[in-house]
């Protein structure tokens, strides 16, 4: 297959302090799960687990609002696969603690 039958993505991660995105070629049909994997990104993030992560695309997580789920959203050219990580609080809790917080 030639180099132009490929298509390019970004697959990106971050933690608080460090954050990585790494762009690969990928055949048309290619998956976000499948694009993920082939990244590498597991190497530089071994804690990692790909098959539990929620993914996005452009912030848009997949398997919701119509988008099909990682496994069966086929990327297009350009598209940046956003791997997530798992919450630490939930947003509600957050918006609560300010609230009462700016009560007082």
């Amino acid at each position: 297959m030639a180099d132009m039958d490929l298509i390019t993505v970004e697959v990106a991660y971050a933690l608080p302090h460090q954050q990585k995105i790494i762009e690969l070629l990928v055949e048309p049909g290619t998956s976000a799960y499948q694009a993920a994997v082939r990244s590498g990104i597991t190497n530089v993030f071994p804690d990692l687990d790909l098959e539990e992560s929620k993914m996005g695309i452009f912030g848009q997580a997949l398997g919701t609002k119509g988008l099909k789920p990682p496994k069966e959203y086929e990327l297009q050219h350009g598209d940046r696969v956003e791997i997530y990580r798992p919450l630490t609080i939930d947003p509600k809790a957050i918006r609560r603690n300010r609230a009462e917080k700016n009560k007082s």
